[in-house]
């Protein structure tokens, strides 16, 4: 049950009478009613008010049942239109009956009204009735045609009446038109009926005819037919004083399941980075001794590197570093010098995995010219994916909404940066910074400069496509973004990736437990 579902069953309690006990000793609601009848009597001989032509008496019929006269006419049956039960010191009334929503207001042109006065508008009035700000005719510069109310006036906003922007006026003032200022007769408590016009039963009676597609209004007719469950005084007053009681309790539950809520949305993605994490510490599965180490798996991609350079398939890399331990500290050999990096080591590994540059374990780190191309029909052109085709649920997009570019801007384009399988496409720019997608289908296509292509050598693929999304990168590429103080991440930096190594066999391991434990979790790869 949520916060705001809460205080709808806490306010429809009360206005069926279940919120507070009922005492016998309580002068029944019928009296108050009889009251009321005599009072409006009294106001129409003296003028103040006019007769109502059509005046309405709810009563309980022999059987028990709730009958309505309207005027002169026959006594009809309305228990198929009552909404719910009530005890017996209660009664049932119209709305119209008890109030004088439906009487004309006293109006006034802003520019004639004092300065000093309050000016209320709806947007000084929070969802649910709080007011917020009390600001003077002369602050708010207000002008036209205004309506005039009192102090302890019930205030209902008719506009958009599912806001629920209803409360008992603290003081006297002007108001916008859209906004009816209402009295109740018979010393009825006003703050129950505030408590009625915003219980579930009324707001979905009122919402159900509002009136107005862009500005829902609610009419007159249907205000002033409301049925109202009308308590004793005082049990409006023990109503009024336990939902004083109870408020507080509702806003502290209100404020608690906001934060479970808020918890277990992000607790899934929390817990994906906390395995992410474990992984590439090493400690998500064991280590076997009979494994390669990773830096025989280095030298062999150094090997393959060099090959690959005299075949000319690849540029050598003239900052190519490497990085060993010595005296149990990290060093880096870059050309003839020795630099200690300890600083940037982030955590220990296992004694058979290593550390090393991502640009060392890769033979492509790359996008495409910056130039945007411009789009062609899906019949002549060639697939041009961007970071938005990198979806959540771990895989890459070919078909939905995909863009095309022409032959020749794509023959022009690939030399720098053509995706293969087994690659791996890396966001490298605004919201989708840092997800990682491995293309796992033979076709043709590019990535926008959205996104570099990450081509690993002789490493399990997978393992550094989980690897660039773990949370060790993404605060080092976040930061990175930061200090260069441009909206995307350059190649150089993404080159210099530390990625803890394994030996190649347990690099499988990993990425065999890693799907296990996150499809048991429910998470999208």
């Amino acid at each position: 049950m949520t916060g705001q579902q809460l205080k709808n069953s806490i306010l429809q309690m009360a206005v069926q009478g279940k919120l507070v006990p009922q005492d016998p000793n309580d002068e029944p609601a019928s009296a108050l009613l009889k009251r009321i009848r005599v009072e409006k009597e009294q106001l129409i001989k003296e003028g103040k008010i006019k007769k109502e032509k059509n005046p309405s008496l709810i009563f309980r019929g022999a059987d028990n049942l709730p009958y309505e006269k309207i005027g002169r006419n026959e006594p009809v049956c309305i228990a198929d239109e009552v909404p719910f039960d009530i005890p017996q010191s209660w009664e049932w009334v119209r709305f119209g009956m008890i109030s004088t929503y439906s009487y004309t207001k006293k109006k006034i042109n802003a520019q004639n009204a004092d300065p000093k006065m309050w000016g209320l508008d709806l947007e000084d009035i929070e969802k649910g009735g709080r007011l917020l700000d009390q600001k003077t005719v002369g602050e708010r510069k207000a002008v036209g045609d205004k309506t005039i109310f009192d102090s302890g006036d019930i205030l209902y906003s008719k506009l958009r009446p599912y806001l629920l922007k209803i409360l008992v006026a603290p003081d006297c003032g002007i108001c916008t038109p859209e906004i009816v200022p209402f009295k109740v007769f018979g010393n009825i408590v006003p703050d129950y009926i505030v408590a009625f016009l915003k219980c579930p039963y009324v707001n979905t009676v009122i919402n159900s005819v509002t009136y107005g597609v862009k500005m829902p209004r609610v009419g007159t007719k249907t205000m002033t037919e409301l049925l109202v469950p009308i308590p004793p005084l005082s049990e409006q007053k023990r109503i009024i004083k336990k939902l004083c009681e109870v408020e507080p309790l509702a806003d502290n539950y209100t404020e608690a399941y906001v934060q479970v809520a808020k918890l277990n949305q992000e607790f899934p993605e929390l817990l994906k980075k906390s395995i992410l994490q474990e992984a590439i510490q090493g400690k998500l599965v064991s280590q076997d001794p009979n494994d390669e180490p990773a830096s025989i798996l280095l030298d062999r991609i150094r090997s393959e590197k060099q090959r690959l350079i005299r075949e000319g398939k690849i540029k050598k890399d003239k900052h190519e570093s490497i990085i060993f331990r010595r005296d149990n500290s990290h060093y880096e050999k870059r050309g003839s010098e020795e630099v200690c990096i300890d600083d940037e080591i982030p955590f220990e590994i296992p004694e058979n995995w290593t550390w090393t540059r991502l640009k060392n374990i890769c033979s492509l780190i790359g996008d495409i010219d910056h130039n945007m191309p411009k789009s062609v029909s899906s019949d002549v052109g060639v697939l041009f994916l961007s970071a938005k085709d990198l979806l959540d649920d771990g895989t890459i997009n070919y078909t939905q909404n995909v863009k095309y570019i022409s032959r020749a801007d794509f023959e022009r384009l690939s030399r720098k940066a053509l995706p293969k399988k087994h690659d791996i496409i890396y966001s490298r720019i605004g919201a989708a910074l840092g997800k990682a997608r491995l293309v796992e289908i033979d076709r043709e296509f590019l990535v926008s400069y959205s996104c570099c292509v990450v081509r690993p050598l002789l490493v399990y693929a997978p393992y550094i496509r989980y690897y660039l999304e773990s949370p060790q990168i993404l605060l080092h590429s976040i930061k990175a973004r930061q200090s260069i103080g441009v909206p995307d991440l350059g190649m150089g930096e993404i080159k210099k990736y530390l990625v803890a190594l394994p030996p190649y066999n347990e690099q499988v391991r990993i990425v065999e437990q890693l799907e296990v434990l996150l499809d048991r979790c429910n998470f999208k790869k």
